[in-house]
């Protein structure tokens, strides 16, 4: 069984361990487990409001248009080049993942003429099921729903099975986000091609933990948010990702004036701009997109193989404590680290009661429907005392509620 002292040597000898302290935490004693919902902010965030407010805004008014008319390109080839593995040109800042997801599925399927069917899994996050079921309530498509084990995730074969000549767009995520189940990206991606289909990938839960090679791997499109681990802040906004390749072939839905060729000339028809910029509708977010830049910029100063591998000894740790001292938790995630994201779940039947009661002893982690509990620890302000500490209340609980 591991031991406290053990948890803090591991502490002494992390190598990311000076990360914490760029990190606003106002009350050290609150144990914070769930980055998978919610990232802590950063230090210099504070600085940037101050920055964009008095210089920008203030000071420079109408004129800040000159450096921001760009920013949501610059920020994402910021992300594309530190965490997505993806070439300069390709990545935008835009809009909801929930928007972003219909510009893609719609922009794939018109231009997979003759093809009527969008596959995803029954288990994928609600916004990506709602969206596809929503294009295919207003059209002549069909949604075709793959079932997924709801702790390891989509089987593949099951996946292959549900793919024919009818078969336009699959949406999936590539980190589920109930059990933490990571898919092959370039397995998948070939699955998807050689039925002719294009590919949209949800990196909501695996952009900033999980290393992503959207080039290298063949992706097409993608989509993610911005304020779980990459810290961009609550309603943070999201990006897309568009292959190289496919942007002038595609047409998005939505069609807004800076998605134009030159969207000041307020021309009489819409003519899109060649590139990545055709994705986007309308004004961005200036502020937002600001305060997004510093946790694309820790992730990519810590470099995400170091960020993964500790997430993988954060969550092997959960797992073993949960095992040596709550095998009443059964546990709801892959075992073999390389096919499970950067969070662990559990099944309890008195899960619900468990999180609220973690809460009233300065621990926070989320309660899944039904009956789970999720740990989504951050590699870079998470100690493996806090998760030592977590378990041991945790403990504490299980006795009194059993």
């Amino acid at each position: 069984m591991i031991d406290r002292s053990e948890a803090v040597r591991m502490d002494e000898r992390d190598p990311l361990a000076a990360f914490r302290d760029r990190y606003i935490i106002p009350d050290p004693g609150l144990i914070y487990l769930d980055d998978s919902s919610l990232a802590r902010p950063l230090k210099v965030t504070r600085q940037l409001l101050g920055q964009v407010l008095e210089d920008e805004w203030a000071g420079g008014l109408v004129r800040s248009w000159s450096h921001w008319i760009d920013l949501a390109q610059r920020l994402g080839d910021r992300l594309g080049d530190g965490l997505l593995g993806a070439a300069p040109g390709q990545v935008v800042f835009c809009d909801s993942t929930t928007v972003n997801l219909y510009k893609l599925s719609m922009a794939a399927l018109t231009a997979r003429p003759g093809r009527r069917v969008i596959v995803t899994d029954d288990g994928n996050f609600a916004t990506d099921r709602y969206v596809a079921e929503g294009i295919a309530a207003r059209s002549d498509t069909e949604l075709r729903l793959v079932r997924s084990h709801p702790d390891t995730g989509v089987d593949r074969r099951a996946l292959q099975d549900a793919l024919d000549d009818d078969v336009a767009v699959v949406s999936l995520s590539l980190v589920g986000y109930r059990s933490g189940a990571l898919l092959d990206m370039a397995a998948v991606n070939d699955l998807v091609h050689r039925a002719g289909a294009y590919m949209v990938w949800d990196l909501s839960h695996a952009a900033g933990v999980v290393p992503i090679d959207l080039d290298g791997s063949g992706a097409d499109l993608a989509v993610g948010c911005t304020y779980k681990y990459l810290g961009g802040g609550p309603g943070a906004p999201a990006y897309l990702y568009v292959r190289r390749e496919l942007q002038e072939a595609l047409r998005q839905p939505i069609w807004g004036w800076f998605g134009q060729r030159d969207p000041f000339a307020m021309g009489p028809e819409y003519d899109p701009v060649p590139g990545i910029e055709r994705f986007l509708c309308g004004c961005p977010p200036i502020i937002s997109m600001t305060v997004a830049r510093p946790g694309i910029d820790v992730l990519a100063e810590a470099g995400i193989d170091a960020v993964r591998a500790k997430s993988l000894r954060l969550t092997e740790l959960i797992l073993e404590l949960a095992t040596d001292r709550l095998p009443e938790l059964r546990p709801a995630s892959p075992a073999d680290g390389e096919r499970r994201g950067a969070h662990v779940t559990f099944e309890h039947p008195q899960a619900r009661r468990m999180v609220a009661e973690l809460a009233d002893r300065q621990v926070v982690i989320d309660y899944l429907e039904p009956d789970r509990i999720r740990f989504g620890p951050s590699p870079l302000f998470t100690r493996y005392a806090d998760v030592w500490d977590a378990f041991d209340r945790l403990y504490a609980i299980t006795k009194e509620i059993t």
